[in-house]
C-alpha cells in the first residue's frame, strides 16, 4: 500500500516536474520569437525538440518510480 502511495508521489513530481519544464521553454520561445520574429521557424524546431527531451526525461522518471517500489 506504502509503496503504490510512494511511486504515485514520484509520478506525480515527474509530471509537474515536465509541465513546468514544458512551460518555461513555451514562454521563452514566444519571448524570443516576439524579438526576432524572422527567426520564428528556427525557434519553433528547437522549442519542439526540447520539449520533447523534456518529456522523455519525465516519462523515464514515471518508470523509475514504478520499477524502483516494485509495483
Amino acid at each position: 500500500m506504502v509503496v503504490g502511495s510512494i511511486a504515485a508521489i514520484g509520478a506525480g513530481l515527474a509530471a509537474v516536474g515536465a509541465g513546468i519544464g514544458i512551460g518555461k521553454i513555451g514562454g521563452s520561445a514566444l519571448e524570443s520569437v516576439a524579438r526576432q520574429p524572422e527567426a520564428a521557424s528556427k525557434i519553433q524546431t528547437m522549442m519542439l525538440i526540447a520539449a520533447a527531451f523534456v518529456e522523455a526525461v519525465a516519462l523515464f522518471a514515471v518508470v523509475v518510480s514504478f520499477l524502483g517500489t516494485g509495483a
